[in-house]
This record gives structure tokens, sequence and C-alpha cells, in this order.
């Protein structure tokens, strides 16, 4: 490629997804983070080593807690339902596949992430506030 900037290429925009929760569809959030992932160090030196320092390797992969806010509807207890199927060690019934896709212009995923085994550990309700005037949030992780 020559020294010019092809113009048709732009950096996606963020604010255009869509989420899958298991069998249920699409489902609409405000916001996803904590999409990543790390793999783990170990560092490792054997006794004979010419070289007095250890040396690192990959080790276990490691992912975080992705968080989702969405609004609060009447009548809607999406994420209660599905927090209260892990209770009582049960969790087996609450894992699902959660699917987070980055859309294009035209709707067609470009970036894809599958949370496999997802299960809800903490729900946030709304803030309070009496001279406020945006909408209520709801958070889950």
């Amino acid at each position: 490629m020559s020294g010019e900037v092809q113009d048709n290429i732009w950096p996606l925009p963020k604010f255009y997804f869509s989420i899958k929760l298991g069998d249920d569809g699409d489902v609409s959030f405000q916001e996803v983070t904590g999409l990543d992932s790390e793999t783990q160090i170990i560092e490792y030196r054997h006794g004979d080593s010419k070289v007095h320092s250890p040396i690192t390797m990959p080790g276990v992969k490691k992912v975080g807690n992705v968080t989702m806010k969405r609004g609060v509807f009447v009548g809607d207890n999406t994420y209660y339902d599905w927090f209260k199927q892990i209770q009582l060690n049960t969790i087996e019934k609450g894992r699902e596949t959660v699917t987070v896709q980055l859309l294009n212009e035209k709707g067609k995923p470009t970036m894809v992430w599958v949370l496999l085994n997802a299960w809800p550990t903490k729900i946030t309700s709304t803030d309070l506030k009496s001279d406020g005037n945006e909408s209520a949030i709801d958070t889950i992780e």
C-alpha cells in the first residue's frame, strides 16, 4: 500500500450493537463494559540457568466480569428472573450464552463476543433522586 490514506477506512462507531441472552433473542441495553481477556504470566527459572533472572511464559487465560446497563421498564423482570435462577446453589439452571455484536451501518455484525456459561453475579438497581431528570437504569454484572 502506498502512503495514501484510503477514503473508505473508518474506525467503527461503538453505539450500534445488539445483545442476545440465551434463547430469548435480542435484549436491549444502553451500555456494555468489561469485554476483556488477558493471559496470566508464569515466571520460571531453572536452577542451572546461566541467566540470573526468570523467563516469562504465557499462562492461564483470565476474563473479567462483563457489566451491562439498561433502562428500567414496568413489568420487565428479565434481570431478576435470571438472578433468581442462581439462588440456592442451582447455578446450572442459570447459565446462559450471551452474544454481544458490534454492528455496521447496515445492521450486520462486524465483531462478535460470545460469553459462554454466563450467570449474573450482581444486580444494582437504579439510584433515586428527587431532583433528577434522567432515566432509571439497572446494572447487571
